[in-house]
């Protein structure tokens, strides 16, 4: 098997999921659609997208089902795997790969915001500091 680099991982997740923009963000998350930040804390404590909740990806996945590594809890916005989940992150890399991995875990619509946080600020959004 040849090997891979990152940016080959990234742009094999993007090829599968859904990436969006800024206004279909603010549309879904005004229907109710969670924005799950998947920096690091450090990351999101400095600015984060208003509404959105922390949960870093390397737990990600342990917390769609309460894992023992996360001492079995389950986080509310991985709850509903019919319903759209909105990743985001510092560029859209990890939030692609994030997105990836939630579809592979059966859910049906997640989806990464391009550009991520960086590109939210730099477009003069709202952030919560």
């Amino acid at each position: 098997m040849p090997m891979k680099t990152v940016q080959d991982m990234v742009a094999e997740a993007k090829a599968n999921i859904r990436e969006i923009d800024h206004e279909q963000l603010l549309e879904l998350q005004a229907a109710g659609t969670p924005v799950v930040d998947v920096r690091e804390p450090a990351e999101f404590a400095a600015g984060y997208i208003p509404g959105a909740v922390n949960i870093p990806r390397g737990v990600l996945e342990f917390e769609v089902d309460g894992h023992p590594a996360v001492n079995c809890v389950k986080d509310s916005a991985l709850g509903h795997r019919e319903a759209t989940i909105i990743l985001s992150c510092r560029s859209g890399a990890r939030s692609a790969l994030a997105a990836d991995a939630l579809r592979k875990l059966g859910f049906r619509d997640p989806v990464s915001l391009a550009g991520g946080f960086n590109g939210w600020a730099a477009a003069g959004r709202p952030v919560v500091k």
